[in-house]
């Protein structure tokens, strides 16, 4: 079968697709207009996140069999739809959990000992100890919101840390945590937690998830992390809780600003509100770097390749002609 890979990845994507006898094209500077002239000549098509795939793209790609996404988000796809009209959509969050698992413990190390505003400071010649002490993860109340692959492998990895560790995700049934997580409701978990960290998927129901009264709700103040989508916490509603202390530190490898289709900030266009989180010591900021490793690269364009297989060898079995 025909599938164009519209994004640059890693080339075990190519390989594996055309070990397994389909044939790959690649064009990485495709437009949405250009691709819809040509996505009715492919069964398959591979993304990332600067071309949105909606109902108009969905129905000019009349052969198209399956949408794959490397990575984990899936917003810029309509999936909904194209799931109706009978086209799989795929993604390969497997592939990047243990990054993003990873770099959450480095982001809540980074707030709970201020390993980067000493840094600044040290790099500035400053050398101020008590200003810079900060506070043990032992025996705080972590709470991760959104319990699926990302938000499982942050839990693993706190487990050396002597650190009670709860959980609430809306869309699991009873029993899916380990047993060294607690699942709790999210009222209950706003009473307990002391710091935070969202794995959620940028959906209509979690985006700005995170306003004044999600945040208000805490019974004590918190430490924020945010490893999913930048729009799922509203940017003034954290800059209030900031200033107020209600939230005493903020670490994110995603901000509502990003501009995904150019993988970059406007800086000439940001708000007065994320120019205080830039200039605040209490937080920790990196640029949707979290899945973003060496071995992650190579992971997401093998599972989603594997899967991408799956799917049109079951098609080709089905539908022969």
């Amino acid at each position: 079968m025909n599938i164009l890979i519209t994004d640059s990845t890693h080339p075990v994507l190519v390989e594996r697709l055309e070990a397994a006898g389909h044939k790959c094209r690649v064009s990485t500077d495709c437009t949405y207009d250009t691709l819809l002239q040509e996505v009715q000549h492919y069964d398959a098509l591979v993304v990332r996140s600067k071309i949105g795939i909606d109902r108009n793209f969905i129905d000019h790609a009349r052969h198209l069999r399956c949408i794959g996404r490397v990575g984990a988000g899936m917003e810029t796809i309509d999936v909904d739809y194209a799931e109706s009209v009978g086209i799989r959509c795929l993604n390969s969050p497997e592939g990047n959990r243990d990054a993003v698992g990873e770099h959450a413990v480095g982001l809540l190390l980074a707030l709970a000992d201020k390993i980067a505003a000493a840094d600044g400071e040290v790099r500035r010649g400053l050398w101020r100890r008590e200003a810079n002490r900060g506070f043990e993860v032992k025996g705080r109340t972590v709470g991760i919101i959104g319990f699926g692959n990302m938000g499982a492998a942050f839990a693993q990895r706190l487990q050396g840390f002597e650190c009670r560790v709860v959980a609430y995700d809306k869309y699991k049934a009873a029993g899916y945590a380990p047993a060294y997580v607690e699942e709790l409701t999210l009222p209950q978990l706003q009473q307990q937690a002391d710091i935070v960290s969202l794995h959620v998927p940028l959906t209509d129901e979690t985006h700005y998830m995170v306003d004044r009264h999600f945040l208000a709700a805490f019974a004590k103040p918190i430490c924020l992390i945010n490893t999913s989508r930048g729009a799922v916490v509203h940017t003034p509603a954290l800059v209030d809780a900031m200033r107020t202390e209600r939230v005493m530190g903020a670490a994110l490898d995603v901000v509502e600003y990003e501009d995904m289709s150019k993988d970059g900030l406007d800086v000439a266009t940001l708000p007065d509100d994320f120019r205080y989180l830039l200039t605040s010591p209490r937080t920790v900021l990196t640029p949707h770097v979290a899945g973003w490793t060496v071995e992650s690269k190579y992971k997401l364009a093998a599972v989603l390749a594997d899967k991408i297989i799956d799917v049109l060898n079951k098609q080709q079995v089905n539908n022969p002609n």
